[in-house]
């Protein structure tokens, strides 16, 4: 009958803001990034189709749908699966994470975006509404240009503080208050 939600958490050894990320840039453009397992009902064909002047878009990950989405969209960067600090680098890099998804309960790449300091674009959808505040760390809007364009007008710093609460040790601190009523 006392049914509590449990947070998640992202590794800060590994996702944080990289104060040196203009490295991964071009000057004049704009970098955005989107992380998934590449399936259908992901939603990545409206990341693929955006059409923002000046961006750059970049898919990481693998999966079923990989090889029908490189066909269609030869002005993605496809770069495959990543993990740890070769995943944490597209996140850093990037100037708005883009979470194209309407099915995800969660979606625990938008707290590791957040981390490194990077701002979240997202339908305003379940997963998203969980996570993002409006204005502070991110944007949800029906349109994802619009979302985007917002997004990357966010203070990198008030990005990452937002983030502060989705660490490992604050989910294992909610687990332990839950459990010592138990007792």
């Amino acid at each position: 009958q006392k049914l509590v939600a449990w947070t998640r958490g992202v590794d800060r050894s590994i996702f944080y803001p990289d104060p040196d990320r203009e490295k991964f840039k071009r000057e004049g453009t704009k970098v955005l990034v989107c992380v998934s397992r590449i399936s259908h009902e992901k939603g990545l064909d409206d990341f693929c189709e955006l059409k923002i002047p000046n961006t750059e878009k970049i898919l990481v990950g693998d999966g079923p749908y990989l090889k029908t989405l490189e066909k269609k969209y030869p002005d993605v960067y496809f770069v495959g699966k990543k993990t740890g600090n070769d995943l944490a680098r597209y996140y850093q890099g990037a100037d708005v994470f883009v979470f194209p998804s309407k099915a995800d309960t969660f979606g625990v790449v938008q707290i590791e975006a957040l981390a490194c300091g990077t701002p979240v674009a997202a339908y305003p959808v379940i997963g998203p509404k969980d996570i993002i505040k409006q204005g502070m760390n991110g944007y949800m809007e029906n349109n994802l240009t619009l979302a985007i364009n917002q997004a990357l007008h966010l203070d990198r710093p008030t990005v990452y503080k937002s983030s502060l609460k989705w660490s490992w040790e604050e989910a294992y601190k909610q687990f332990r208050l839950v459990l010592l009523p138990a007792k």
